[in-house]
């Protein structure tokens, strides 16, 4: 049974920094592209970052730019995500997401063919 399983999630306040990660049990990990989506209440999943299987390839949006940071450890099939100079609207549930054979960063939800359960992210100001 393939699971995402993140974790590091909690309260902050603006201007600090969390680190996300997820635990996956897909096999072979390497072979996986991966992402990090979020999704605020009443808003639309979006994705934040995402990296490809050797993590050679890597895409932020706009919003997170030169504040997060994606990485992967293929040896312990892990992925994770850097998170500093927090605002408020960083604010969500932030979910693990696998794609298989994923030689590329893929930006919509729909790519993506294995999802945690998610972890919230509150960022008072």
């Amino acid at each position: 049974q393939v699971q995402l399983v993140e974790s590091g999630g909690g309260l902050v306040q603006a201007g600090g920094s969390l680190r996300l990660s997820c635990a996956a049990s897909l096999r072979p990990f390497r072979s996986y592209g991966m992402g990090w989506f979020r999704q605020a209440p009443g808003k639309e999943r979006e994705v934040a970052a995402a990296i490809s299987w050797t993590g050679g390839r890597t895409y932020y949006a706009d919003s997170v730019k030169g504040r997060f940071a994606i990485s992967r450890d293929n040896a312990n099939n892990t992925v994770s995500l850097q998170m500093n100079s927090l605002k408020p609207e960083d604010t969500a549930v932030y979910y693990c997401a696998a794609r298989r054979l994923g030689g590329g960063y893929y930006l919509s939800p729909d790519e993506y063919d294995y999802w945690g359960q998610g972890t919230q992210v509150t960022v008072s100001s």
